[in-house]
């Protein structure tokens, strides 16, 4: 998960919390663990103290073992809204280069991903998608106004947001300069 200060002790925190109850919600001694996963045990001791950065890799083999998604590993535990993780997974060696996991979805066949740009003025109308479809949306430039039946919200440089798309939505751009969207789809 590398080395970034700034929010790698919430991580830890998270990572450690995460995969202690996962753990034993499994019935799983830190022995039995290991084994599974091709963890050692020093690293998964570490892991669970909150003293350790962990690599991608071995986060994913943990989750695989735990029957879980990678997400749930890295979520703060008390985040309500188990779509939306934000927290960083990885910082570089050089200043600034990072990863940080935004959302989570569960998908039955396949994620589509786009890139979106509509002019000022612009709107694009959907129908409601098949049951069971979501959306994750990350604006990166410009603004985006996000119509649903019941929630209307705008989102700036930075924000995401993730919904079901199985209501009627729309996409605006209300702003004076283009806005700039990822949007993926989640079938």
């Amino acid at each position: 998960m590398g080395t970034d200060t700034g929010s790698r002790g919430s991580v830890l925190r998270h990572v450690s919390q995460n995969v202690r109850r996962l753990r034993l919600a499994a019935q799983l001694s830190q022995s039995q663990l290991c084994e599974k996963s091709g963890v050692s045990r020093r690293m998964l001791v570490a892991i669970e103290a909150g003293e350790r950065n962990v690599s991608l890799t071995t986060l994913d083999r943990l989750a695989d073992v735990l029957n879980v998604a990678f997400s749930e590993l890295v979520q703060a535990p008390e985040q309500p809204d188990r779509t939306r993780i934000n927290e960083l997974a990885w910082a570089g060696a050089i200043a600034g280069s990072r990863a940080v996991l935004l959302a989570s979805a569960a998908a039955s066949r396949e994620v589509e991903l786009w890139e979106w740009r509509l002019e000022p003025g612009e709107e694009y109308c959907s129908q409601a998608d098949a049951q069971g479809w979501s959306e994750q949306l990350y604006v990166f430039e410009g603004a985006l106004t996000v119509q649903l039946a019941e929630q209307r919200r705008v989102l700036g440089p930075g924000d995401f947001f993730v919904y079901p798309s199985d209501q009627p939505y729309s996409y605006r751009n209300d702003g004076a300069c283009a806005a700039r969207f990822v949007r993926n789809v989640v079938i």
